[in-house]
């Protein structure tokens, strides 16, 4: 399965150096419920519905996945550089409560899936914006830019998917 990516190589993290502010901006885009995390989870489980009828969909699903994989390994690696553990929670603090699932979005229908899928990745794009309107670390930036490349070309073909899904009988020949 290949990831569904942009061409062009994230920024290095091997000159990060301790920085627990910018590491703990990103910690929302690392574990919190409308992180990559989720994200992981969400495609995961999309990817499990649409194999029942259509491989495309459900391999569109486990590519973007894939590259959201990437983003929370990049994410943790730079938390962890600098100096941020990168513990699956809401935010960075030792008292912080684990990430759950609760915003995974469950459900099957194949349209309502895009649409979910959708609508998280803008919501991941507006807060990655948030984060760069707070961070200071010109490194950080430019890894959660090229993250944001990555989101903008996830909604463009998560809307190719709905119109191509609108567009057919895939439907009403849905066994949801």
């Amino acid at each position: 399965m290949q990831p569904i990516k942009v061409d062009l190589p994230y920024p290095s993290r091997d000159s990060l150096t301790y920085d627990p502010y910018s590491g703990k901006i990103i910690t929302f885009a690392y574990s919190s419920l409308k992180s990559e995390l989720t994200a992981i989870l969400q495609y995961t489980y999309h990817a499990l519905h649409f194999k029942e009828f259509d491989k495309k969909y459900a391999d569109t699903m486990e590519g973007i996945a894939i590259t959201e994989m990437e983003h929370l390994f990049i994410l943790g690696e730079t938390m962890l550089k600098t100096g941020v553990d990168p513990r699956f929670v809401q935010y960075a603090s030792c008292n912080a409560p684990y990430f759950n699932t609760c915003s995974v979005a469950q459900s099957t229908s194949p349209q309502k899936m895009l649409m979910d899928d959708i609508q998280g990745e803008l919501d991941a794009i507006a807060d990655y914006k948030k984060m760069l309107t707070l961070l200071k670390n010109q490194q950080v930036s430019a890894i959660i830019q090229r993250i944001i490349l990555d989101e903008q070309l996830h909604v463009q073909t998560l809307k190719e998917l709905l119109e191509g899904l609108t567009n057919s009988q895939y439907i009403e020949n849905s066994p949801y």
